[in-house]
């Protein structure tokens, strides 16, 4: 089903900030950090301490105020607007803590939406958004809207939506936020079987020290910078 395996993360230096009425926010202070190809890596730590920054940068949905970004030895930092808007598309698969799906259409129509955008063929649209409803166990649910499934499955489903144009990268942005202790290990363990299964390079980040047990590799931040690793911060 899968084609493209997982790709090498690196950053350089990297420091973003972001500037207020009040004051100037250090979201990231000159990050070093690696990820080798294939890897399921977790990173823990408190609000605020640039985790979703990090995330964002990494996707190519925001720009670092200095550093280098590299995926397998492309610099995120030297693409045009296209450039990131096509890495976005094609290279990286988000999942997020509040699911983001579109309530209107089904489960189906949700995964058909994102490969209908990269151009792909309707058949194969349509055979690819059954094939990731069943990795997911949900393939008797596809005409269900998002209201009509629970927590749990509409995080499988956005599962499967990050994996639609069948990405090299998946960053999940506290994918088991919203659920119950039972649906938050399903979720952990189905990020990390991408790697283990499929070769994807897997980045979660999570407050919940339960879910990244699953994770080979865990990271601490706090302050804008890596602090640990192996361990929670």
């Amino acid at each position: 089903m899968f084609k493209h395996r997982g790709v090498k993360v690196a950053i350089a230096g990297v420091s973003k900030q972001y500037k207020t009425a009040a004051e100037e926010v250090h979201a990231l202070r000159d990050s070093s950090w690696d990820v080798k190809t294939g890897d399921a890596v977790a990173i823990m730590g408190p609000s605020g301490c640039g985790k979703t920054t990090l995330l964002n940068l990494l996707g190519g949905v925001d720009r670092p105020t200095t550093g280098r970004i590299l995926i397998d030895d492309q610099d995120l930092t030297q693409m045009n607007e296209r450039g990131l808007e096509t890495h976005r598309l094609r290279r990286v698969g988000f999942v997020f803590q509040f699911f983001n799906l579109i309530p209107s259409i089904t489960a189906f129509e949700n995964l058909e939406l994102p490969m209908v955008m990269a151009g792909v063929a309707e058949a194969e649209c349509r055979a690819r958004a059954r094939a990731l409803l069943a990795m997911v166990g949900l393939e008797a649910k596809g005409e269900k809207r998002p209201e009509q499934l629970s927590g749990g499955e509409q995080q499988r489903v956005a599962v499967a939506l990050a994996l639609a144009n069948d990405p090299a990268l998946i960053l999940a942005d506290e994918p088991t936020g919203n659920l119950d202790s039972t649906n938050a290990a399903a979720i952990a363990g189905l990020l990390k079987s991408l790697s283990t299964e499929y070769g994807k390079t897997v980045i979660m980040v999570s407050h919940d020290a339960k879910a990244v047990e699953v994770f080979p590799t865990v990271y601490g931040m706090r302050d804008g910078r890596f602090v640990a690793r192996g361990a929670a911060a």
